[in-house]
Parts: C-alpha cells; sequence; structure tokens
C-alpha cells in the first residue's frame, strides 16, 4: 500500500529528502518518473512509451504530496515508510486506495531502481 500525505500536512518538507524513490513532491511541484530512479523511459498497459524525464502535472498543490506509482513504503531500504518516521504531524499514512503485497512493493522498487 502507497503512502499519503493528507490536508494535516503542515509543509515542513521533512519527508521530501527521506524518500529513496524520490515520490514526495512540494505542493504544486510537478514530477517525473525519472527523479531518483534509473527510468529513462516507460510502457504504459495500452503500448504507449513514455519519457521518464517528462513534467507531470502536480497531484496535489496545497500540501506535500506522494506519487503512489513511486512509492514502495521504503520496502528494500528501510524497516519502515521514512516519511512517516519523520512527520512531526503524523499526516503520512496509508493510502487505502493503492494497497500492495510487500512482493509487489519490492518489485516496483526493482523497477525504479533497475541497474
Amino acid at each position: 500500500m502507497a503512502i499519503m500525505i493528507t490536508s494535516e500536512c503542515i509543509n515542513c518538507g521533512a519527508c521530501e529528502p527521506e524518500c529513496p524513490n524520490t515520490a514526495i513532491y512540494e505542493n504544486g511541484a510537478t514530477w517525473k518518473w525519472s527523479d531518483g530512479t534509473t527510468l529513462t523511459e516507460l510502457e504504459l498497459e495500452d503500448g504507449t512509451i513514455l519519457d521518464a524525464k517528462t513534467a507531470n502535472e502536480p497531484i496535489n498543490i496545497e500540501v506535500f504530496y506522494i506519487v503512489p506509482d513511486k512509492c514502495t513504503e521504503c520496502i528494500g531500504f528501510h524497516e519502515e515508510p521514512q516519511c512517516a518516521a519523520v512527520c512531526p504531524v503524523d499526516c503520512c499514512v496509508p493510502d487505502p486506495d493503492y494497497v500492495e503485497s510487500q512482493e509487489t512493493l519490492l518489485a516496483k522498487k526493482e523497477w525504479l531502481h533497475a541497474s
């Protein structure tokens, strides 16, 4: 399950540098698949090929946000999600819309950081 940042976020930014996948972005900031990963391109389910360096629209303009498809809950890096560990207001919580097994999260980590 990916982690999400709730509206209680105080925009302190403590979580952003802790993410090993660069899945956390400042409110209103664009994001890229290539940020913090080895991805250069990716193929969508419909066969479309995307340049991983293309900027994507922000997911949230009010508070910091996590790109769910880049979040691995720190599996393969740490024992617990680092964003939640450092958040002073406990607003980094499991996202019920993105439930994934530990095996799926580990495979995602390997995909994001393939050598």
